[in-house]
């Protein structure tokens, strides 16, 4: 017999959903009186996340597609669960101080279920920190940094994203695609000064020197550095090919214009999250051309929701035939798809028991199929951190190889400036 109740509900959110979503984000910065207040220590008929993204500041580029992701993954909540799903976002100014001043008043208002996460190490940890301390649970993707995990006593949180390890791994992948007799060996790192930026560079240099590559240069720059000369002639004159990076969005683009005047270009870029926005293309063009970078989901990717994801984001933003899906929409997408799992899991909108579920079910979302570790990381040696490539102003996936229109073979090795 069919529950008439349960389907009513989902028949208005479904017909509020189509004049507006206040509820799910549309107006979230006005909504700051859902629920009955306190720190979500206890269940009720309703879920309440809060999330802060970064509509301004040095990662505002990205936070338009975190916002489309989460809306679209909250009413597939609103689809599959039985209580009513409510997300409040805040723009947290590319400012961790920002993150934890928005989520104190989002939860000082509102009785929360669970907190996501906003976009980079930066500002994903200062929202897990604040969850920790108020006992909810915790979702941020866009994290790749593993030592909080293990440092911090994690209870709370939990990070559905490829981490440094995987992005090491996808790395050496997708440099194994070369032909041996073609295939370059000289390293370049260019290491942020961070934790995560030594963390990264220290798994490439562990993975790639076990696989018989030779890091040339190794060489450290401040976050917000504006000048890349001297790391551009020190990579020349090394003779490196292979140039890896994490820098934020604005440090990338400037890096490749400077390497554009100073005509010298690596063999194969990667620059993690420098390489993720589309402001990315948009700036650069075609001198952005074969980057590469593991944002955690890449257009080409199959299974799991996927094409649900298209069908969905297409509907909601007239996506045109050739588009594609901006990398941040499918891994804040997969933020809620965890959610939405842990929710029918635990049977219950209690915090406790949403923890259980997340320590003890295994997930299947967009960007692969996962358990998390005791510490929240994600079950090492189950995500493939997927490579996309920046091709014909698109990020396609290009490892690893899938059967799919939307992903690409491996474009390289990156030619001369002048031959683009």
């Amino acid at each position: 017999m069919a529950d008439t109740t349960r389907q009513s509900r989902r028949s208005y959110i479904k017909a509020t959903t189509a004049t507006g979503a206040v509820t799910f984000g549309g107006l979230a910065g006005c909504l700051e009186s859902i629920g009955n207040g306190g720190g979500g220590q206890g269940g009720s008929d309703s879920i309440v996340i809060a999330a802060t993204i970064p509509e301004s500041g040095q990662f505002s580029s990205l936070g338009q597609d975190l916002k489309r992701g989460y809306n679209l993954g909250v009413k597939q909540m609103n689809e599959q669960v039985d209580q009513e799903v409510k997300l409040i976002l805040k723009d947290d100014k590319s400012d961790p101080v920002e993150v934890r001043k928005q989520l104190q008043q989002i939860t000082s208002n509102n009785d929360v279920t669970m907190i996501w996460g906003s976009f980079s190490s930066l500002l994903v940890t200062a929202g897990s920190a604040y969850a920790e301390n108020q006992n909810v649970p915790f979702l941020g993707a866009f994290f790749a940094y593993e030592q909080p995990h293990r440092n911090e006593g994690y209870e709370w949180t939990f990070s559905p994203f490829p981490k440094s390890r995987d992005v090491a791994r996808s790395t050496k992948g997708i440099l194994g695609l070369i032909p041996e007799n073609e295939r370059p060996t000289k390293v370049g790192i260019w290491e942020p000064n961070s934790g995560w930026g030594n963390e990264q560079s220290n798994a490439w240099e562990e993975t790639l020197t076990e696989e018989g590559y030779e890091v040339v240069l190794r060489n450290k720059f401040e976050i917000g550095a504006k000048d890349f000369s001297t790391l551009i002639s020190q990579s020349k004159s090394n003779g490196v090919e292979i140039l890896l990076s994490v820098p934020t969005p604005p440090g990338g683009i400037t890096a490749v214009k400077q390497m554009r005047d100073n005509g010298w270009s690596p063999k194969v870029l990667k620059f993690v999250r420098g390489a993720d926005p589309s402001a990315w293309w948009s700036s650069l063009g075609k001198d952005g051309a074969y980057a590469l970078m593991c944002p955690g989901w890449v257009p080409g990717l199959t299974g799991n929701g996927n094409e649900e994801l298209w069908n969905s984001y297409s509907d909601a933003h007239n996506l045109g035939e050739n588009e594609l899906i901006p990398v941040a929409v499918g891994g804040s997408y997969n933020v809620a798809q965890v959610a939405s799992q842990a929710v029918q899991a635990a049977s219950s909108t209690s915090p406790k028991d949403i923890q259980r579920a997340l320590r003890q079910e295994t997930f299947k979302t967009v960007i692969g199929n996962f358990s998390f570790e005791k510490n929240g990381l994600p079950t090492e040696g189950e995500l493939t951190a997927p490579t996309g490539q920046w091709w014909k102003g698109g990020q396609r996936l290009a490892y690893p190889k899938a059967d799919s229109e939307r992903a690409i073979d491996f474009k390289r090795p990156i030619p001369a400036w002048n031959q683009r």
